[in-house]
């Protein structure tokens, strides 16, 4: 396993290696399984090492707004400052293929920012880099029209998975962009006339 923590964190020290393999909490979850809720207290830190993870904010109606994915070797920033501040959850976290966390206690999180200085730079990093995405969202929110918006989700899908065959509904990107599912359809419509993508039963292919 230390071999494989390697790999996937490629910037971890061998003694960080070391001290996570002491500490560490594996949990494994399924497809679909909600790792993390609204409201709820955060006490571990989360690496994710197998499989992707969709982190979203949910409003009082149940509606999603979709916010970013984990993909091995990275973890969640917002939720790294809800654990040290010691407050509940802003955000939902769902697994959208089978995942392997390993959790973390929060005061080693403390403790390893002043003796392991790779451990320094990868949190700072992942804040760094959970911030570039978040002000990303709002940009496409504020100052672009849905269909702008959509391309863009549908851009960023294909950079998560590595793939051009999106595995979407209509219904699930209508919830990602808090929007219906007909204006969804009308305009992947338009981008398949576009010559953007291919529209088949259950996936889109993705062409730009």
């Amino acid at each position: 396993m230390s071999e494989l923590l390697k790999k996937i964190f490629p910037s971890f020290s061998n003694e960080l290696i070391q001290d996570i393999k002491a500490n560490e909490v594996i949990k494994t979850f399924s497809a679909g399984e909600v790792i993390m809720r609204t409201g709820q207290y955060i006490k571990n830190t989360v690496l994710l090492v197998k499989g992707t993870i969709k982190v979203y904010r949910e409003d009082s109606d149940g509606g999603e707004f979709f916010m970013y994915y984990l993909q091995p070797g990275q973890a969640c920033a917002l939720s790294m400052v809800c654990a040290i501040k010691n407050e509940k959850s802003q955000i939902m976290a769902k697994a959208v293929e089978d995942a392997e966390i390993i959790m973390l206690p929060l005061t080693m999180m403390d403790k390893w920012m002043m003796q392991h200085r790779s451990w320094y730079e990868f949190v700072v990093g992942s804040y760094r880099n959970r911030l570039e995405e978040v002000l990303e969202v709002i940009d496409s929110i504020a100052f672009r029209a849905m269909d702008e918006r959509l391309e863009f989700y549908l851009k960023r899908q294909v950079q998560a998975c590595g793939c051009k065959e999106l595995k979407l509904s209509h219904q699930e990107i209508g919830s990602d962009l808090n929007t219906s599912r007909e204006v969804i359809s009308r305009l992947l419509k338009k981008m398949e006339q576009r010559g953007l993508v291919v529209l088949h039963r259950n996936q889109i292919e993705i062409l730009m």
